[in-house]
């Protein structure tokens, strides 16, 4: 099963939070996972944040980067680009379901990279997101 997850998804993964054992019981199906750039970008900036809301200390988001990098050197995650046709779609998005979801242009993004890289269902914590995935005709968690 192919699936693409959002950035919530992952820092679950990697940091305990409501929702992590969630994201491991879904781990366990051994899915293959879609990462794109988006997907390191955005992990940077919440790792980031965690620190500094004090959430977790400079050492924690160094140990957590450190296994994130050793999993999607190991093959964990399946790296793929973002097609370019995800932004119009992301635009697309926007204009069908912003107004009524609230959507933001991140989400939006990572519905539209999903979409267009066939994944089999989408996997996310967020929300407005998984209402834009469903919308659109996607499985997710």
């Amino acid at each position: 099963m192919t699936v693409y997850v959002d950035s919530s998804f992952l820092v679950s993964v990697y940091i305990e939070d409501v929702h992590s054992p969630a994201a491991d019981e879904l781990l366990s199906t051994q899915p293959t996972i879609l990462l794109t750039s988006l997907h390191i970008a955005e992990w940077a900036h919440a790792v980031g944040q965690q620190v500094f809301r004090r959430q977790i200390s400079a050492s924690d988001a160094r140990r957590v980067e450190r296994e994130f990098e050793t999993d999607h050197q190991a093959g964990l995650w399946r790296h793929v680009t973002i097609p370019e046709s995800s932004f119009e779609l992301c635009a697309q998005l926007a204009r069908r379901h912003g107004a009524k979801l609230g959507v933001r242009m991140l989400d939006s993004l990572h519905v539209a990279c999903a979409l267009e890289l066939k994944a089999e269902q989408f996997w996310t914590f967020d929300e407005r997101q998984k209402k834009v995935a469903k919308a659109e005709g996607m499985k997710t968690n």
